[in-house]
C-alpha cells in the first residue's frame, strides 16, 4: 500500500481559495488513482473528486463541480486539489485516497490507502 500524507488546510473566508496536497511514499505512484474525500462532524464522508492514474480522467460531487480542481505531479508524487469560491458548506476534514488502477470496483470504491487528513474550515 501508498503512504499518504496531507497539508494546506487551514481557516478561511468564503470566496477564497486554498489549495491541497497529497504526499505519497513508495515508487509505485503512478500506479494508483487519486482521489479526495472529506468528512464534516455528524455526517458521512463524502466523495468530492479523483484523478486517474494517467491523469486523463477526472471526476468530481455536484457539490463541488466548477469550483475545485484535482491534478496529480507524478515527478513529486503528489496529488493537489485547487479548492476556488469556498462556502461555508466546504468546512471538512478532507482525506486523500489511493486505489489501484486495475480495481475493477466502481467509482467513488474501491479506494483501500487512506491519509490521516487535513481540516478546513471556511467562516462565512
Amino acid at each position: 500500500q501508498v503512504q499518504l500524507v496531507e497539508s494546506g488546510g487551514g481557516l478561511v473566508q468564503a470566496g477564497d481559495s486554498l489549495r491541497l496536497s497529497c504526499a505519497a511514499s513508495g515508487r509505485t505512484f503512478r500506479s494508483y488513482d487519486m482521489g479526495w474525500f472529506r468528512q464534516d462532524a455528524g455526517k458521512e464522508r463524502e466523495f468530492v473528486g479523483f484523478i486517474s492514474w494517467n491523469g486523463g480522467s477526472t471526476a468530481y460531487a455536484d457539490s463541488v463541480k466548477g469550483r475545485f480542481t484535482i491534478s496529480r505531479d507524478d515527478a513529486k508524487n503528489t496529488v493537489y486539489l485547487q479548492m476556488n469560491s469556498l462556502k461555508p458548506e466546504d468546512t471538512a476534514v478532507y482525506y486523500c485516497a489511493a486505489r489501484n488502477r486495475f480495481t475493477l470496483v466502481p467509482m467513488p470504491g474501491g479506494f483501500s490507502s487512506w491519509g490521516q487528513g487535513t481540516q478546513v474550515t471556511v467562516s462565512s
